[in-house]
């Protein structure tokens, strides 16, 4: 098998002698990109951020910021990277290097300062730069007070939220908001504009071994599953969003770790009569623009769940193979009445999600057992809402996070399914609250009975983010907002 490589701006590195579990951090700062810094280790700053030519949803290259603190560089085998530092540019060797736009934006305006996050800023302001449909439009942007799809986007149609997983600690926001929002469009001769009509490398099929750990990367399917089973105690990552946290703040090392997050069965999505299909090895940005709100409930999911530079690498297939009581997606997709499909080396089944969780990060996913993807059932219903309460708006673990979706017709509550998290020690269904809101009137009187019930849905504990009393009180106002809502008055 060929040796793991990686091609960071331009030129190819071999990653041996570098042991399984270095960062893809590391791996760069150790060959001198000192941009790329270390400020959380768990991906909550973006101070690590680089870029990598990920397939893309509207060209067949998508330049993609993620972060290279939480990212093995084995998984990056045969991949492209580009720094902040690979982004200015030399006419020739020796010649002073051309900033390039967003860097030179950033410097004019004034948004560096201690200079220690800038590196990362740049990096996610360049995908957004370079991000397919991203247009000027007439009129001043918008102060982000308001919840339409313009709202913080600049004239120049950067999206704010592209920011969202990058940290100041100077409080510097205005020029970097003022910045990203001067940049222009990508010149025609712009080396990495061009570089997205081209496809981006194969996924490359990995047995990289050092120090007697291994990390593999499976070329299918199949070939994912026979591993498993010969290799019981491997760990399985996709985007390694939560196995890098483990890595960095825990000291965790495993003998094997398997990736499964290029497997082309695990990333197709379909979309038929009877159902959507969304493979569980798709990035939640991926599922986002592919859908392009055919399902509303995840619409509003997905803003909400941790950062953009998160959104990049995190997948449902990772987030729902923890069993966290508090995964953002899971009380959607309950709500949804999705279902499971779980692949091993005897083949596939299928599991409705409410059967899914058993305990305490505990399901009836078998050793050896691989999410292959998420069946979301349709029709959809057509009154659907996501609330989650956190102590920040974005980038947070919620305290509380509930999720609705209602079949409402003439008056009436024809079907309704409700999805909980952070209540109870696995995510559940309020089953209790939907029997007692379907068959009847949807009105103010049968809503305060419906919130009684929900209050007194699942086992809520105190803890560092929010008290049992607390959380049993947003589950009855979770309600009484959605009621709130319907409600109101249309304008004239």
């Amino acid at each position: 098998m060929v040796a793991a490589r990686i091609t960071v701006n331009g030129k190819e590195n071999r990653i041996s002698p570098a042991p399984a579990h270095t960062t893809v951090l590391d791996f760069l700062r150790e060959r001198g990109l000192t941009g790329t810094k270390e400020g959380c280790a768990e991906g909550e700053c973006g101070a690590c951020s680089v870029l990598v030519a990920r397939p893309g949803v509207d060209k067949p290259t998508d330049w993609v910021a993620v972060n290279a603190c939480l990212v093995p560089v084995a998984a990056l085998d045969g991949q492209e990277v580009v720094t902040s530092e690979g982004l200015a540019t030399a006419d020739a060797p020796g010649t002073p290097a051309v900033l390039h736009p967003v860097q030179e934006e950033m410097a004019v305006r004034g948004g560096s300062q201690c200079g220690y996050c800038t590196p990362g800023f740049i990096c996610s302001m360049a995908s957004e730069y370079y991000r397919p449909g991203r247009c000027a439009h007439a009129g001043p942007a918008e102060d982000g007070s308001g919840s339409g799809s313009r709202s913080e986007h600049g004239p120049n149609g950067f999206d704010l939220h592209a920011l969202s997983g990058n940290l100041c600690r100077c409080t510097g926001y205005r020029p970097i908001r003022d910045a990203a929002y001067a940049v222009g469009m990508p010149a025609e001769d712009d080396p990495l504009a061009q570089r997205r009509e081209q496809s981006p490398p194969e996924p490359a099929a990995t047995a990289y071994t050092q120090d007697d750990s291994a990390f593999l990367r499976p070329g299918t399917l199949s070939d994912a599953v026979r591993l498993l089973r010969e290799r019981p105690d491997a760990v399985v990552v996709a985007g390694s969003t939560d196995w890098g946290v483990e890595v960095n703040i825990r000291s965790r090392r495993a003998s094997c770790v398997v990736a499964v997050d290029r497997l082309p069965e695990l990333r197709a999505l379909h979309v038929g009569s009877g159902h959507i299909e969304i493979g569980a090895a798709q990035t939640l940005t991926e599922i986002e623009r592919r859908l392009d709100g055919a399902v509303p409930l995840l619409a509003e999911l997905f803003p909400q769940f941790a950062s953009r530079l998160i959104r990049n690498s995190a997948t449902l297939g990772g987030n729902l193979g923890t069993g966290s009581p508090i995964g953002d997606s899971p009380p959607v997709l309950l709500a949804l009445e999705a279902s499971l499909v779980l692949a091993d080396a005897d083949g596939e089944r299928e599991v409705p999600l409410c059967d899914y969780f058993t305990g305490y990060r505990q399901s009836v996913r078998r050793p050896g057992e691989l999410i292959r993807a998420v069946r979301v059932p349709l029709p959809l219903s057509p009154v659907t809402a996501f609330h989650k309460i956190a102590k920040r708006r974005f980038d947070d673990i919620s305290s509380v996070a509930v999720a609705f979706a209602l079949d409402i017709e003439d008056g009436t509550v024809r079907k309704a399914r409700i999805g909980l998290g952070g209540v109870a020690a696995t995510p559940i269904r309020a089953l209790a609250t939907e029997a007692a809101l379907e068959g009847e009137p949807w009105t103010e009187q049968t809503v305060q009975a419906a919130a009684g019930v929900l209050r007194a849905e699942g086992t809520p504990m105190d803890d560092h983010r929010a008290s049992a009393g607390y959380r049993t009180a947003m589950l009855g106002q979770s309600l009484l907002k959605l009621y709130a809502r319907t409600t109101e008055a249309v304008p004239s």
